[in-house]
Formats: C-alpha cells, structure tokens, sequence
C-alpha cells in the first residue's frame, strides 16, 4: 500500500540507499516509476505493507515502511533489495556499498571510500561543521532530523582530527 512518504509515521523504518553519483533525469524517472509499482506491491506473506519511498538529490533512494500497520518480514526486505541490486545492474551504479561515504562540499555531494574519508577528515579538509549524511538512521524520525547534519553529530566524529 502507497502512502505520501510524508505521511507515515514518524516511527517508520527507513533503508536508505546512496549512490556513488548522480541520477539522470532519465534514471530518476525510471527510479520513480519502479519504485513506486514496488511499493504498491509490496507485501509481506500475502499482507500489504503501508510504505513508500523518495529520491533526495538525485542519489538517495530512501524506502519506509510503517511497522506499525504491518511489520516487515526477511522476504519483504529481500525483495527490497533485490528491487536496489536491479537498478545497481541497469544503470552500473553501486547502491549498497556502505563502506561508501557521503558528505558537502559546498552544494556539491561527494561520495569516498571510507578510507579516503579518513584521510580528509586526519587532513582536516572534513571537519566538525563538514555536513555528512548519516545512512544508518532507522526511522523517518531520524532521517528526518539526523540524516544530514554536521559530522561532529553522527558516527563520523570517530575519524575526526583533535
């Protein structure tokens, strides 16, 4: 079942999904449409899962589900994943590397190996005020508010320099 991302619970768990680059406008049009025919279909053993989904800045996938309506089940997320993998081989673009890392530079979005994360950050061309984008908040909550925020607010802070 389809719901406006806006309209699930604060509580909904998220899975967020960054790429490392950009969508065309033609990707994030066919990202849009098949997402949204997955969503509408998503289920878990034979239930319907109130869920939905949004792309930010043209290289997040983010997918909710309220669990309070419907839990998700292992399938369920398998079937999510697999919906990500397919747009991994269509386009050739890499979805669900987490040791991938995002930050601002500016207004542009950069994505590094966490190895070359660190290597800024010990640089100090990443510092405290630097805007990272915290992939591993869980609800719509924390996306909402502690998705992207300062490093010296999230995981981040472990590789900042002294």
């Amino acid at each position: 079942m389809f719901v406006n991302f806006e309209d699930l619970d604060k509580n909904a768990r998220v899975w967020i999904y960054q790429a490392n680059r950009a969508f065309t406008n033609n990707e994030v049009e066919i990202i849009n449409e098949k997402t949204a025919d997955f969503v509408l279909g998503w289920q878990r053993h034979g239930e319907d899962l109130k869920a939905s989904f949004c792309i930010k800045y043209n290289q997040f996938i983010v997918l909710a589900v309220d669990e309070e309506f419907n839990n998700v089940s292992g399938c369920s997320i398998d079937a999510s994943v697999n919906l990500i993998k397919n747009f991994e081989k269509i386009f050739s673009i890499d979805l669900t590397n987490k040791l991938n890392v995002s930050f601002r530079d500016g207004n542009a979005i950069n994505i590094v190996s966490m190895a070359d994360f660190q290597k800024y950050a010990k640089e100090q061309k990443i510092t405290a005020n630097t805007i990272v984008f915290n992939n591993l908040v869980t609800t719509k909550e924390a996306f909402e508010n502690n998705w992207e925020v300062t490093a010296d607010k999230s995981w981040h802070k472990r590789f900042l320099s002294s």
